[in-house]
């Protein structure tokens, strides 16, 4: 895990194997997380930023109730590629 400053705050950037969201994750406001897609295309995102904009959508889906977490292996899902800001 790296750590980069910002505006007088630490931004945690972690690496992960693909695209994730668990209800831990999404507490760190500071967190960022970064994978790369088969592709080689290296992907950054804000677990809390995601959650926030698509709350309802995540607590509506069974693996979010049952696992806690939500992943994509591949890349970043297409409802979230849509989203304004993901960082």
């Amino acid at each position: 895990m790296s750590t980069k400053k910002s505006n007088n705050s630490q931004i945690k950037v972690q690496k992960v194997k693909r695209f994730v969201l668990s209800k831990k994750n999404v507490q760190e406001k500071d967190l960022v997380l970064e994978f790369t897609t088969k592709e080689g295309k290296v992907l950054t995102y804000s677990p809390s930023k995601v959650y926030n904009q698509l709350k309802d959508k995540f607590e509506a889906m069974n693996c979010w109730h049952k696992y806690g977490n939500y992943t994509n292996t591949n890349n970043l899902p297409k409802f979230v590629r849509e989203l304004d800001s993901i960082v």
